[in-house]
């Protein structure tokens, strides 16, 4: 009944890139694993911040004015209304954490716009 999530085996439970899954919820909010490889789309969350803790690789999150690059062990919070893209030119593993409901890819839709509440 008391089981720790363990991070690295959900994350061996799935390949794809851009499609995170949830593992966990804290009142609204959900915790979402995802892998990021290549680039994603130019997007914002115009009511929320987003925050994304890097576990594995290397990724980076461009604005319009600039860029953060974050290594395992390093967190940033995408501030609510901000428009970003995120890349990885290797695989990155990533812990997300947002309120339910988030859609991935913001206010630009397309095709990688991942399905809503997909739990590992």
């Amino acid at each position: 009944m008391y089981q720790p999530i363990n991070l690295a085996e959900k994350l061996a439970r799935f390949q794809d890139h851009w499609a995170p899954r949830v593992i966990a919820e804290m009142n609204d909010y959900q915790f979402k694993l995802v892998k990021l490889e290549g680039e994603f789309v130019w997007h914002a969350h115009e009511d929320t911040d987003e925050a994304f803790l890097v576990l594995r690789g290397e990724m980076e999150i461009a604005f319009r004015d600039g860029a953060v690059t974050l290594r395992a062990g390093e967190l940033f919070v995408v501030p609510k209304g901000r428009e970003h893209i995120t890349r990885a030119t290797a695989e990155c593993q990533a812990l997300i954490l947002e309120p339910r409901g988030v859609v991935n890819t913001g206010d630009a839709g397309g095709n990688l716009t991942a399905a809503q509440d997909a739990w590992i």
